[in-house]
């Protein structure tokens, strides 16, 4: 890393909570980017600084991490690419991390294959709605009835709500267990780097360096 003087302000990194931040900071260690804060897992503390490397750190639900980069309150952020694609925020995505791989997909009962294969107006549940909707009227020229939900999806067809649901798809265990399999798939996903936008020109020269960095590790 280039040397860091007194004058220079700190450069924010927004991380989704979990797996995710901790699969990051194994990575960030790699390049020597380190925050030996975070690793006191009873701290109460929300931001984590690294004076030596003029960094900040905080951990925030995933879904949240692309609208504190937009907003600029983080200069940098790792989320799913699931989130980024439901935020649907204005940031560059700089990055793909390469963990935290799983598929979004449509799943349901076998008997719901058939109603994808015609245009027949069906339920759909989702914690992701934009993306269903995405794909079903966009990729798929299907009419469908998109219903949030926010825990378990799989419930969905089980108790009638909907005849498919679209959700994460990672082991596909979850799903034989309660009778439902993957129908479509709808894309890949993984954990990736987002960069707000201002940030990206006013420090291009510390980000591209922290992932020309990550690039070399990856």
């Amino acid at each position: 890393m280039n040397k860091v003087t007194e004058d220079m302000r700190y450069l924010t990194f927004a991380l989704g909570k979990g797996r995710l931040a901790n699969k990051t900071l194994e990575l960030l260690e790699k390049i020597g980017i380190t925050c030996e804060e975070m690793k006191d897992k009873d701290s109460r503390k929300l931001i984590f600084v690294n004076e030596d490397l003029k960094l900040k750190f905080f951990l925030a639900k995933g879904p949240d991490v692309p609208t504190y980069v937009e907003y600029g309150a983080a200069d940098i952020g790792v989320v799913g690419s699931d989130t980024i694609m439901e935020e649907n925020r204005k940031v560059y995505e700089v990055l793909d991390l390469g963990f935290g791989k799983c598929r979004m997909c449509v799943c349901g009962p076998a008997s719901a294959k058939e109603l994808l294969q015609h245009h027949d107006m069906i339920r759909v549940a989702s914690k992701y709605p934009k993306i269903a909707k995405d794909y079903f009227y966009n990729q798929k020229h299907q009419t469908v009835d998109i219903i949030k939900l926010n825990g378990s999806v799989e419930l969905g067809p089980i108790v009638g709500l909907s005849d498919v649901i679209v959700d994460i798809v990672e082991t596909g265990s979850t799903l034989k267990e309660n009778g439902l399999e993957v129908l479509e798939e709808i894309c890949p996903l993984s954990a990736r780097m987002i960069v707000n936008q201002v940030s990206m020109k006013m420090e291009a020269e510390r980000i591209k360096e922290i992932l020309q960095a990550l690039k070399e590790e990856l």
